[in-house]
């Protein structure tokens, strides 16, 4: 009857929260098939560690905690280790944007993928989960100012693929 009753509270958690954690991997992943397939793995590891769940109603930052787990382990399996810098000259980064346009999802998506994992996973956490810097720092085990310094590179990397800035036009030499 225990199985029943585990079973029967991971298809509860399925039912409420895999919308938000398919969405949360695919903003990690940028993959329809590497979203299904960590989205699957998240709730695979839920049934096995759901004695682990005390309360109910945390359980989406709990889902969200495994899901980032996978991912970063998932990142290591497959990629070697990559440059801490993204290489974006933050001067030249606009703080806000200037023409008001809203940012196409796809195109949001492509300057997310084009981050490191782990600024992916700080800036996702930031935006999506809502966490703050020291909720941040506390769940991934990093320093605040590591977590700031993350987030802030992240950030211009967006602007930078994002926002669209004129380029400076200079003004034609005057002919004698």
């Amino acid at each position: 009857m225990a199985s029943d009753r585990n079973n029967l509270n991971i298809q509860r958690l399925i039912d409420d929260h895999l919308d938000a954690v398919y969405r949360y991997a695919y903003r990690l992943t940028g993959s329809v098939h590497d979203a299904e397939d960590l989205t699957q793995q998240v709730f695979l590891l839920a049934q096995q560690w759901l004695d682990q769940l005390r309360e109910v109603d945390r359980a989406r930052g709990w889902l969200f905690t495994i899901l980032r787990n996978a991912f970063l382990k998932m990142v290591k399996q497959t990629q070697p280790d990559l440059a801490t810098s993204v290489g974006v000259n933050l001067e030249a980064v606009p703080a806000e944007e200037e023409n008001g346009q809203a940012v196409d999802t796809a195109e949001l998506q492509a300057a997310i993928d084009e981050l490191p994992a782990e600024f992916r996973v700080v800036v996702t956490m930031f935006y999506f989960e809502e966490c703050s810097y020291r909720e941040i720092a506390e769940k991934l085990d990093l320093p605040i100012g590591t977590v700031m310094s993350r987030l802030a590179r992240a950030k211009g990397h967006l602007r930078a693929k994002l926002i669209e800035t004129e380029p400076v036009r200079k003004k034609p030499s005057p002919t004698r």
